[in-house]
């Protein structure tokens, strides 16, 4: 049995969150790197398409190779790859967002891409999401009650928050 010696406690509780803390700084890391990933197969494949090296079949062979000659790799389909095509051709041309894009995750990414109407509220949901840590239902939640539109609508009454966020 081991002799427990008397006020430790606090001391255990600092090695636990620096055990906690390097736990979501590599979940950080990946992440970083693989928005990275993502937004160079996007755009490989966007400039492909672009100067029709390739047509439309070739992404679905690529799917194809990718899937029969390393089937460990998982998520990267037709449908997922022309998602990275899209991520890029969203986010290419502007500046602001390119810092901001390895902070949230590839679903909040694919959420605002599918959902927002205008550069701006994707934007304003990228900074909110970043700003606010929130989960991809929380955003979900935010851009499905219109919270952009209700923003801009009522731009003296919002909170601070979202004024700031505002492009």
């Amino acid at each position: 049995m081991i002799k427990k010696i008397p006020n430790l406690t606090s001391q255990f509780k600092e090695i636990v969150t620096l055990i906690e803390k390097a736990k979501y700084n590599a979940l950080k890391s990946v992440n970083t790197e693989l928005i990275r990933l993502y937004w160079k197969i996007g755009k490989y494949i966007s400039s492909k398409l672009k100067t029709s090296e390739w047509g439309d079949l070739v992404v679905e062979q690529l799917a194809e190779y990718i899937q029969n000659t390393h089937p460990d790799l998982k998520g990267y389909n037709k449908r997922n790859l022309y998602r990275m095509r899209q991520f890029y051709d969203t986010y290419r041309d502007i500046q602001i967002v390119s810092p901001l894009l390895s902070q949230i995750s590839w679903s909040h990414h694919l959420l605002i891409i599918s959902k927002s109407k205008t550069p701006q509220e994707r934007e304003f949901y990228l900074k909110l999401a970043i700003k606010e840590r929130y989960s991809k239902r929380e955003l979900e939640r935010q851009i499905n009650s219109g919270f952009y539109e209700r923003s801009i609508i009522s731009n003296k009454k919002i909170f601070p928050v979202a004024r700031e966020l505002i492009p």
